[in-house]
C-alpha cells in the first residue's frame, strides 16, 4: 500500500496559499495597508506544521486600532489555516501611531520558508 498522504496534504497547502496571493501585491515584511503608522512590530512565530509542511502564503488581517495606537480587535480576511493564528496572535502585539480617533487598518503577513 503505497503512502500519499503527505504529498496530497502538501498539494493541498499549496493551492491554498496560492489562492490566497493571487492577486495580492506580497511584499516583504508586513506592510500596513491603511493610514495609520506601524511603529512596533511583533514578528509572527512560523508555525512548527508550517515549517514541516512548507507552507507559505500571505495572511490579511483587519484590525481596529484605539486612538493611542494599541489594537482593539482583528478579524481574519484571508490566509492559510496553518498560519492565521500565528499572524493574528503577532499583530494584536502591535502598536501603531496615536491618532484623535479609533480607525480600521488592513494589514498582511507574509510567511516564507527561510
Amino acid at each position: 500500500m503505497r503512502r500519499t498522504f503527505p504529498f496530497i496534504a502538501i498539494t493541498v497547502a499549496a493551492l491554498v496559499s496560492l489562492a490566497v496571493t493571487s492577486g495580492m501585491a506580497a511584499q516583504g515584511g508586513a506592510p500596513s495597508l491603511g493610514t495609520r503608522k506601524v511603529v512596533a512590530r511583533v514578528a509572527p512565530v512560523y508555525p512548527e506544521l508550517a515549517k514541516r509542511m512548507t507552507v507559505q502564503g500571505v495572511v490579511k488581517v483587519e484590525v481596529v486600532v484605539k486612538p493611542n495606537g494599541s489594537v482593539k480587535s482583528t478579524r481574519l480576511l484571508g490566509g492559510n489555516p496553518v498560519l492565521v493564528d500565528a499572524a493574528t496572535a503577532a499583530v494584536t502585539k502591535w502598536k501603531f501611531e496615536p491618532s484623535a480617533n479609533e480607525t480600521t487598518e488592513v494589514v498582511q503577513i507574509v510567511f516564507s520558508a527561510q
